[in-house]
């Protein structure tokens, strides 16, 4: 059968009730972005021509997570059968091949949705396609009994399965791909006879069989479709995913010397010849050039680190922070919004705030820009092989020219121009044999202390 159009149903009216969280559950965050991102992410590869979010009540950050894509409201939580209906009107004379997802779902990778769109246009033209999966311990999951043909005969939920169903190792896995010409006739079939008077997408498959039509099964990994009903599966899922992350990286060419404590946000990207050290954290936003090398303990968040540079040990980069060629941002050292220069270097126990800084120079240890007067922020420009002793202030706005120096322990509020020396410390005072004279002075005091009547 030929390429159809595709159209994507998101389920995402979840309240995060068993989560105990006030956050509907598809917002809580795994690998830095929402699980709902991950899933519209994955289904904007495919293309869909339609796509839809289902949302329950009261659900408007959901929705505007789901931006760009429209979102419908399920008014009342009726079932699943019952939350694909609310997307009656968008998917109105669509005929191509609709996929419903989970918005608690962010493993699910393209492979698996292409393949199973490649079933649903098979041969047997099956009206449903549904993902299976072989869990280790299949548990509670409903179980797929299939035909003699191997196509899918029903979905038993595990409460009403035989001793024998329940010995079946193919397990549902939730995803279904339907014949959108098909879709909203069987679910108007689909009944609420049950313990919780709810609809079930899943009795779509009974409903279609009994029509004569055909059903079918695609597997997929139980990593895939690893759902999220608990703060123990959200921390599943954030491991599994980091996993992928971390094969991702060391399979473009990077070395993790110890991945599983190496952490990535979905977005991070790692070039060639990067070698991370342990106990690296990104934070979403991060890209790291090729030849780069990260030491132990940072954390690197919305920031651009170009080739050759070197960041760390127990280095904090923030957002807007471009860190030049072989550029290097040392131990206890924080940079927000701060570009530094090809060779730049400030290598220890130094903040970096709002300021650019020239290729080549190098800032001294325990230098500050004083970047915010309580109400405003203000910038600070470093140039070209300037020398910024250590223990410097510099007060913002505030500009120090190219191949400057500033003295250790200074404490800069004016412009400092090209080539010039600037010192902003009070004047050495020295006493000459004041310090003897006070030891003497403490050593009598102390023993007249000791000679009076206790």
């Amino acid at each position: 059968m030929p390429d159809r159009p595709v159209a994507c149903v998101v389920l995402a009216a979840g309240k995060g009730t068993r989560l105990k969280s006030r956050v509907p559950k598809v917002l809580h965050p795994v690998a830095g972005w929402p699980m709902l991102r991950h899933v519209l992410d994955t289904l904007a590869t495919l293309g869909p021509d339609r796509a839809v979010v289902v949302v329950g009540p009261d659900m408007k950050a959901v929705e505007q997570a789901a931006g760009p894509w429209p979102s419908v409201v399920q008014p009342e939580q009726r079932g699943t059968a019952d939350a694909v209906a609310a997307a009656r009107e968008v998917l109105a004379g669509f005929d191509g091949d609709v996929l419903v997802m989970f918005g608690d779902t962010p493993l699910v990778t393209e492979e698996t949705l292409r393949r199973m769109l490649d079933a649903r246009r098979g041969g047997t033209d099956p009206a449903i396609v549904v993902l299976g999966m072989r869990p280790d311990d299949p548990g509670h999951y409903g179980r797929l009994v299939l035909d003699e043909a191997g196509g899918l005969e029903t979905i038993v939920e595990y409460l009403d399965a035989t001793a024998e169903q329940r010995a079946i190792g193919l397990c549902n896995g939730g995803l279904m791909a339907f014949d959108g010409r098909r879709l909203f006739e069987l679910l108007d079939r689909i009944g609420d006879g049950n313990a919780k008077g709810e609809f079930y997408l899943t009795d779509a498959v009974a409903v279609a069989r009994a029509a004569g039509q055909a059903c079918a099964v695609v597997e997929g990994s139980a990593e895939e479709v690893h759902g999220i009903n608990s703060r123990a599966d959200l921390a599943e899922a954030e491991r599994l995913m980091q996993n992928r992350l971390r094969a991702r990286a060391m399979e473009g060419g990077a070395t993790l010397t110890d991945p599983e404590s190496v952490f990535f946000a979905a977005d991070t990207v790692i070039g060639r010849d990067v070698t991370i050290a342990p106990s690296v954290v990104f934070g979403p936003g991060a890209t790291i050039e090729d030849d780069v090398e990260i030491r132990a303990f940072c954390h690197i968040e919305g920031a651009l680190v170009q080739r050759g540079a070197v960041v760390g040990p127990f280095a904090r980069l923030r957002p807007g922070t471009d860190l030049g060629p072989a550029a290097r941002i040392g131990n206890f050292v924080e940079v927000k919004n701060v570009t530094l220069g090809e060779g730049a270097k400030a290598n220890h126990l130094t903040y970096l705030g709002d300021a650019s800084v020239g290729a080549g120079a190098n800032i001294g240890a325990g230098t500050i820009t004083c970047n915010y007067d309580g109400y405003l922020k203000h910038r600070t420009e470093i140039g070209e092989a300037a020398f910024i002793g250590s223990n410097v202030a510099l007060v913002a706005p505030v500009r120090v020219g190219d191949r400057a120096n500033v003295g250790a322990g200074s404490v800069v509020a004016r412009d400092v121009a090209d080539d010039a020396l600037a010192i902003g410390r009070a004047e050495q005072v020295e006493k000459p044999g004041h310090a003897r004279r006070y030891r003497e002075k403490k050593a009598a005091e102390k023993a007249a202390q000791a000679r009076r009547p206790k």
